[in-house]
């Protein structure tokens, strides 16, 4: 028989008390044209601390930003929030919030607070209206920082969850966690895909990540499901302990780490990734011609060329610790890449920023180019113990697999003698 100590006994009745004081606030979508974003201030505004705030479901017209602050408090967001599209509006800094430091990036909806689930129970989330921004843009030079917003963004939260969210069609990031630490994502889907047939076979939906993390810690993203034309994930500077499983990405360039080392003044640490049970899957190229990567590495050269959030460089720091296993891979351009000039020009200082203790492991599928590995470091810090497990991609037929290796202090795992020095060794 199970018994309770005296103690806990005792707290029994403060603890029902507690209950029978949190408020539930309870929303249905106004209609008819009607922005929805007062209603569901004030309602986040009573119970968003020690209660619980439902949405039903339909579609909530969002048309300014908007802030929640989360404490000890659920919501239920059975219903979409409709980022109704205002191009003048929201690309004017101040219809939205700066709260993500790097490249000056704009959110229209920022959640902060701490120990907060909110649940979208597979059918809630967010309709970001990016067709209209993709189609306005087309296929012009977009830079980060240009303007667009973050769909969601986590900011100064602790201990938060948001499971089984949808964003549709984001203008620019799907999400972002930002300063923040014991946050669990269980459950994402985004999807920005071009249906404008004036831009099919191009990709006009550049910058729509999955997710960016930045100055985060301890970071779970589990069962996500990215349809993009940019990163699937991206670890930016001083993200650790960050876990990722059960991941698909529909095109893009891959899963990103970087770009670090931009903001000579900022040194970029990542420490503790581990990235498992990833498949990247080659769609339509009408639709989206791009799969570059499995996974990716890159950082900025050592010469300072102009300031972020557009230019930049000559940042420190260390990427270590980083395992990437059980990724299947379906036509990639390159599985497995790794480089230090992005952005860089010919006779730039070579980076200071050292990558170390890199596993990969369990990596099967198809590649489209015989290069199954690419990884060119520094040579101001080059590369150190990195590990391949059974890797087994198939080239294009008729081809041999190939390994560039160039500044790698230490490897192993590879074809005898594919990745021992600099230069590029065919095995």
């Amino acid at each position: 028989m199970h018994t309770i100590g005296t103690g806990k006994l005792a707290l029994l009745p403060a603890l029902y008390a507690l209950q029978a004081l949190a408020k539930t606030c309870t929303l249905k979508p106004l209609g008819r044209g009607r922005s929805d974003v007062s209603q569901i201030e004030a309602a986040i505004g009573e119970c968003g601390h020690g209660g619980t705030t439902v949405f039903q479901p339909g579609e909530y017209n969002i048309t300014r930003k908007m802030h929640w602050d989360l404490a000890n408090s659920h919501v239920d967001l059975h219903g979409s929030l409709n980022f109704v599209f205002d191009l003048p509006y929201w690309m004017d800094p101040a219809s939205t919030y700066r709260v993500i430091f790097i490249q000056s990036q704009a959110s229209w909806f920022v959640i902060s607070g701490h120990d907060f689930t909110l649940d979208a129970h597979g059918t809630g989330g967010i309709i970001g209206n990016g067709q209209n921004w993709w189609s306005w843009y087309g296929n012009a030079t977009r830079l980060d920082g240009d303007g667009r917003p973050v769909s969601l963004t986590l900011s100064n939260v602790t201990r938060g969850t948001v499971r089984n969210f949808k964003v549709e069609a984001p203008p620019f990031w799907c999400n972002a966690v930002a300063d923040s630490r014991d946050v669990v994502y269980d459950g994402m889907t985004c999807v920005a895909e071009n249906a404008d047939e004036r831009w099919f076979g191009q990709n006009i939906v550049w910058n729509t990540d999955g997710i960016d993390t930045y100055r985060s810690d301890n970071i779970t993203m589990v069962n996500w499901d990215i349809t993009s034309g940019d990163d699937c994930l991206a670890i930016k500077g001083n993200s650790t302990n960050i876990f990722a499983r059960n991941i698909t990405c529909r095109g893009g360039t891959g899963i990103a780490f970087g770009s670090l080392g931009q903001y000579a003044e900022l040194p970029d640490y990542v420490e503790n990734v581990v990235l498992e049970d990833i498949t990247l899957i080659r769609p339509d190229p009408q639709v989206q011609p791009l799969l570059e990567h499995g996974v990716y590495l890159k950082t900025w050269t050592n010469t300072r060329i102009g300031f972020p959030p557009t230019g930049g460089g000559a940042g420190g720091g260390r990427v270590s610790g980083v395992v990437a296993r059980n990724v299947k891979v379906d036509q990639v351009t390159t599985p497995i890449q790794l480089y230090q000039t992005n952005l860089g020009h010919p006779g730039d200082a070579p980076s200071k920023l050292q990558f170390a203790n890199l596993t990969f492991e369990n990596w099967t599928g198809t590649a489209q180019t015989s290069t199954i590995v690419d990884l060119e470091c520094s040579s101001a810090a080059p590369c150190t113990d990195v590990t391949f497990r059974e890797i087994n991609v198939t080239v294009p037929s008729g081809e041999a697999p190939a390994y560039t290796c160039v500044n790698v202090a230490s490897s192993a795992g590879l074809p005898s003698g594919a990745c021992t020095g600099d230069g590029a060794v065919k095995m």
